[in-house]
């Protein structure tokens, strides 16, 4: 897949495409419908297809003092679009300047003119330029007078339509498997392994702790049943995982860590690894313990627990 990181980098001769635009954040189950239908527009055209997403996410640019937490990072992004099959993605550098165009100024310049768009593929409820005055009937006018068709796709979902914002509900819920019914694959966190303070270990469950820089928005705090993968390693491990910040310690920073079932963790080294950590099941809540023996006994109960969920 091509990955543009401004419209100016798309070369000369790159030929007419079909697109589609959106911020894509998680790439869910809706988005996948999207893309799909855009490389079978393209596909039937003989045209490459390319997905248009913006780079930082609009609401951090309009409501800077009150920021949205995205599902996924740029990166984790860009790799599920590529999964799909399209041909490229242009990562267009969203600003206010941008925001600032007219409906007919951002058709003309970026669609018509930097894209060379033969097609759009949209939802009914797109909305494009300044104040979001573009619509649906303004593009259909648009494609008409500048010479590109418009492909409408119906509401994806059941009963509900997919929406990144009701994922990140979920998720700072701690309902990770519902969340994932909505992405259409367990939410995951990628980071490196980094040295943490070691009370896992010293309590016969160590872990491998995720670096506070980790991508992806990380889910309520409490114990959930997973996955941990080390993909130089080629190593995929059924894990009890702990996200908070250990208050029977009266820990302050958040942290995510997880105990690989049944594997002599300690035995391997792991840390500078790049690991990623997929949610499948919220076993309980944090919880502040009086001591050590109550949080060992129940440690040993979460790890009985994320055992059933995961291994079969």
């Amino acid at each position: 897949m091509d990955i543009f990181r401004r419209p100016e980098d798309i070369p000369a001769d790159y030929g007419r495409t079909v697109i589609t635009i959106g911020n894509f954040d998680g790439v869910h189950r809706g988005h996948a419908v999207v893309l799909d239908e855009l490389r079978a527009a393209a596909d039937s055209r003989g045209l490459r297809s390319v997905v248009v997403t913006f780079d930082p996410h609009p609401r951090i640019v309009h409501q800077s003092d009150s920021p949205v937490e995205l599902i996924c990072s740029l990166d984790q992004r860009l790799g599920r679009i590529a999964r799909s099959g399209v041909d490229a993605v242009l990562v267009q550098p969203y600003t206010l300047a941008f925001a600032d165009q007219s409906a007919e100024e951002f058709v003309l310049d970026h669609l018509v003119g930097k894209l060379r768009a033969s097609a759009v593929v949209v939802g009914h409820d797109v909305r494009f330029g300044r104040g979001n005055s573009g619509d649906l009937e303004a593009l259909t006018a648009l494609g008409r007078r500048h010479g590109f068709d418009v492909v409408v796709i119906d509401e994806v979902g059941e009963g509900t339509r997919h929406s990144s914002s009701a994922i990140r509900r979920l998720l700072e819920e701690g309902d990770v498997r519902s969340a994932a019914d909505q992405l259409g694959y367990n939410h995951t966190l990628t980071g490196t392994v980094v040295h943490g303070e070691k009370r896992g270990r010293e309590m016969g469950f160590p872990t491998a702790n995720l670096d506070l820089e980790a991508e992806g928005l990380v889910p309520a705090d409490g114990v959930y049943a997973g996955w941990m993968h080390f993909p130089s390693r080629g190593l995929r491990l059924p894990t009890a995982i702990s996200v908070g910040t250990n208050p029977t310690f009266h820990g302050s920073v958040r942290t995510v860590e997880g105990h690989a079932l049944d594997v002599r963790f300690a035995d391997l080294d792991v840390y500078g690894d790049t690991m990623e950590v997929s949610f499948v099941e919220r076993i309980r809540g944090q919880v502040a313990f009086r001591g050590m023996e109550p949080l060992i006994a129940q440690m040993h109960e979460d790890v009985d627990r994320a055992r059933s969920v995961l291994v079969s």
